[in-house]
């Protein structure tokens, strides 16, 4: 087994394996795997023999293979062993740090959305909103994110983060990004909102850019798939 100062060759082949599995996929032959990884199909086998004892991939009849249980008990102590407020509140300081505006983390509750986490700003000028809060679902930033992604792929808007002004409250600005779990499903929304005239044409780059990266980071701690907000998988 080879060794480097960046990790183990042989294990990082063997989860670039596991990795070449996509959700669409039923199962996949070894000429695919052979295509996607980029490997000989002798290092394959090789490798396949180990990930099929461990239960970590499975042969089929047909010789073509697929994951393993181990995926699923793995993802199962994943999910009992996730705790989101110990990822939100570093990644809503972050944003307040980029931005200078305030930070939330919402969640739908039926036909209205909840405020779960909120990290305010330092101006005294400020949207007011608190952890806890209740508001209304479609309107605003943050509940459109979590409305206009509710669905497949296909039906989501081309934008990755929304902007709002005014649609909740007068003269609020809003920016938020949807978070993703298992499945394309929406766990939640991150967002930033403040006064509107801060959110002039100079800053809006920047400020989206930080809403996505903030909701990047909270979809992959929810064991959702980036690849869409990270601008590698067409929808």
């Amino acid at each position: 087994m080879t060794e480097n100062k960046d990790g183990v060759a042989a294990v990082e082949r063997a989860l670039t394996i596991m990795n070449a599995f996509r959700i669409e996929d039923q199962a996949l032959t070894l000429h695919e795997l052979a295509a996607r990884t980029g490997f000989y199909k002798s290092t394959i086998l090789r490798l396949l023999a180990s990930l099929i004892r461990f239960g970590c991939v499975q042969q089929l009849p047909d010789a073509s293979y697929k994951l393993g249980y181990a995926v699923m008990k793995w993802g199962s102590v994943y999910r009992q062993s996730l705790r989101m407020e110990d990822h939100v509140a570093p990644v809503l300081n972050r944003l307040v740090d980029l931005t200078g505006e305030g930070a939330s983390y919402f969640r739908r509750e039926g036909d209205v959305r909840l405020c779960l986490f909120r990290v305010d700003p330092r101006h005294s000028v400020r949207d007011h909103i608190y952890a806890g809060q209740v508001l209304p679902l479609g309107q605003g930033a943050a509940g459109r994110a979590l409305v206009e992604f509710d669905g497949p792929p296909a039906s989501w808007p081309a934008t990755r983060v929304i902007f709002t002004v005014g649609e909740r409250e007068p003269d609020i600005a809003a920016l938020a990004a949807p978070v993703f779990g298992p499945g394309d499903q929406v766990v939640g929304s991150v967002a930033i909102s403040g006064p509107s005239h801060r959110f002039a044409e100079a800053v809006l780059p920047s400020h989206t850019a930080a809403v996505r990266e903030a909701a990047i980071k909270l979809t992959q701690h929810a064991g959702g798939d980036a690849d869409w907000l990270l601008g590698v998988r067409k929808v």
